[in-house]
């Protein structure tokens, strides 16, 4: 790509998008009172004008840190481009955030504003907020009754913004003019599966250059629909949206991570950017839809599955399909897996998009044997985010996809993923230590990921490189490889797998209650608790099937020898998920030690509490 004849901020890109879309009159749609609102592109572009002004009427200037706190919704967009606009940077906050954490990251930053969404949320991070000494003003999206004059509405932020604009027309221009490419746009905190997390420094072109390169490999158009799922203040779903927005995507927020079945079935989308774990839900729910019909509608539903995969794979290896395997994917396509895409509100969808965490390969030859596409790709937040992606013309299943324009990718040594380019940040704020150990001599950011290109210039990620397990007897196994493909028994929930300087893998499984239970009726297993029928020598052995039926293929030493089932689900709250929902490997060790010691002891399978 050259530069030269593109837009180099995230303010160009919403100009020229503007200029182009002007007659659109429903490019973002919000849910409201039990129906869905549009918003035209001459109401996106005037109120983003006057969130600029208003914020600039209350003293913030270029370069101060504004931060956001909120779940998604128009208003956080609003903020983030009106931010932007000024020349201000965003400092994106996960609504989910735990009140300690919401502090370090306004401590830390040194934001001088936050957005807020709801009262609940007031309620909920109030003494982290009255722990950050630089924070000046606070503005509610919804109001916050009561809490000081420090805080305002957005309502009254916007009409602020209208009567400088009234005062002052040339304003807003010269403010967004004078954002130049090299200039800080946000600062985006990791989520931490370690420590405290460090502040992502990003650039307008760093931004704005990877919506571009993955503008220029997706082929989206004016008329397709989007609902936005992923968390905004995740940059993955960030640069996403700002392509959508260059390319006039029609936009629809999610009303939250529970409605998004609903959504999807309402909004019936034709593109949706998501994370594995979505996906893994998906299928979760068609085989417990089908766990409580018939024995027949089971095995209906495993032999489809099957055949679709064998199908799917034999074309993926550009290997001959012969007549009989042919005619059964067709039968099987036409009466079960065909059913998929209106069940689940995509008879409309053109594809999906996944990043977040390695995708299982098993997973995307289910979906694509459904006609449902996955096109993978890979990226950081440091990154930000894409290195790599699968182009809907060339999708390879399984891997992350090749290196978008402008971005250069090569393998160490060691085989960690190593990334240059225009996206890739400019460090880590206030931590220069971290940041010049981020980086090879030579300039090449150190993904902390392992991988490999293939035969076709495709990369495979295998790993985060900190999180390999290497076993007692100096063997290297994938734990997120082995997981993956744990998560694909409709009795999985999640899972975490263990077993770094021991003598061999085991697992930490939060079972599919749903299933479970379905399945101890089925099999007239009396139970009169579920701690006491997750010890029920029937059900760990139904466990021990399910893990030696996804391990059969693998080499001794990487395959899960012992288990405990969990009652408790892994999650944000308590610790064991980042907001992002990555495992906290560390966090899940140190919680569950006594379980794990037991598994290393003499008991081969257990279940706790």
């Amino acid at each position: 790509m050259n530069a030269r004849f593109e837009p180099t901020t995230i303010n160009r890109i919403m100009a020229e998008a503007i200029d182009r879309y002007r007659q659109k009159a429903d490019w973002l749609n919000y849910k409201a009172e039990g129906r869905w609102h549009p918003v035209s592109a001459s109401e996106l572009v005037e109120r983003i004008r006057r969130v600029a002004l208003g914020l600039y009427d209350l003293g913030i200037r270029p370069g101060d840190r504004v931060a956001l706190l909120s779940e998604n919704r128009l208003e956080w967009t609003l903020a983030d481009l009106g931010a932007l606009a000024l020349g201000a940077i965003d400092v994106p906050i996960y609504a989910t955030q735990a009140p300690g954490q919401v502090g370090y990251i306004l401590r830390d930053s040194g934001a001088r504003l936050l957005f807020i969404s709801t009262p609940a949320q007031w309620d909920r991070v109030h003494d982290a907020i009255e722990s950050a000494p630089e924070l000046e003003r606070v503005i509610g999206f919804d109001p916050i009754a009561g809490p000081g004059e420090h805080v305002i509405s957005f309502s009254q932020l916007e009409a602020r913004g209208q009567r400088l604009a009234q005062a002052r027309p040339e304003l807003y221009e010269q403010l967004r003019s004078a954002v130049k490419p090299d200039d800080l746009a946000t600062i985006i905190y990791t989520s931490g599966t370690t420590g405290e997390p460090k502040g992502v420094m990003l650039t307008h072109w760093n931004l704005a250059s990877n919506a571009l390169a993955i503008a220029s490999v997706l082929n989206y158009a004016s008329e397709d629909i989007v609902l936005s799922i992923l968390p905004l203040c995740h940059v993955f779903e960030r640069t996403a949206f700002y392509v959508y927005l260059y390319q006039g995507v029609k936009i629809y927020y999610a009303e939250s991570i529970d409605r998004v079945p609903h959504n999807l079935r309402e909004v019936r989308p034709t593109i949706v950017v998501a994370v594995p774990r979505l996906f893994e839900k998906m299928y979760e729910g068609i085989i417990a839809r089908a766990e409580r019909t018939s024995p027949l509608h089971r095995q209906a539903l495993n032999w489809a599955v099957n055949v679709g995969k064998q199908y799917v794979e034999r074309q993926a290896e550009h290997l001959p399909v012969d007549s009989l395997l042919a005619w059964q994917y067709k039968l099987a396509y036409r009466l079960v897996l065909s059913k998929w895409r209106s069940t689940l509100g995509l008879d409309r969808l053109r594809y999906f998009i996944s990043g977040g965490a390695p995708l299982s390969r098993e997973l995307a030859l289910i979906f694509f044997s459904a006609g449902i596409e996955i096109l993978q790709g890979y990226g950081l937040t440091e990154t930000s985010p894409g290195l790599t992606l699968n182009p809907p013309a060339a999708n390879k299943l399984g891997t992350a996809g090749r290196p978008l324009p402008g971005i250069e990718i090569r393998i160490a040594e060691d085989g960690e993923i190593l990334a240059r380019g225009p996206n890739v940040m400019k460090g880590y704020y206030n931590r220069q230590e971290d940041t010049e150990r981020a980086f090879t001599e030579d300039g090449w950011l150190k993904t902390g990921d392992v991988g490999y290109f293939d035969e076709d210039g495709y990369l495979v990620i295998t790993d985060r490189k900190k999180d390999l397990i290497k076993t007692s007897g100096g063997k290297y196994v994938a734990p997120q490889m082995l997981e993956g493909r744990l998560k694909l028994s409709p009795f999985v929930s999640d899972v975490a797998v263990v077993g770094n300087q021991r003598k061999f893998v085991s697992a930490l499984i939060v079972p599919h209650l749903e299933a479970v239970l379905a399945y101890a009726e089925q099999h007239h297993i009396a139970y009169g608790s579920v701690s006491e029928l997750l010890r029920d020598a029937r059900i760990l052995a139904l466990f021990e099937r399910e893990i030696e039926e996804r391990m059969a293929d693998l080499s001794r030493y990487e395959r899960v020898k012992k288990f405990a089932l969990l009652e408790e689900p892994f999650s944000v709250d308590s610790g064991e998920l980042t907001p992002t929902m990555k495992l906290r490997r560390r966090q899940i060790e140190a919680k569950y030690k006594k379980v794990i010691d037991e598994l290393y002891a003499e008991a081969s399978v257990s279940a706790v509490g």
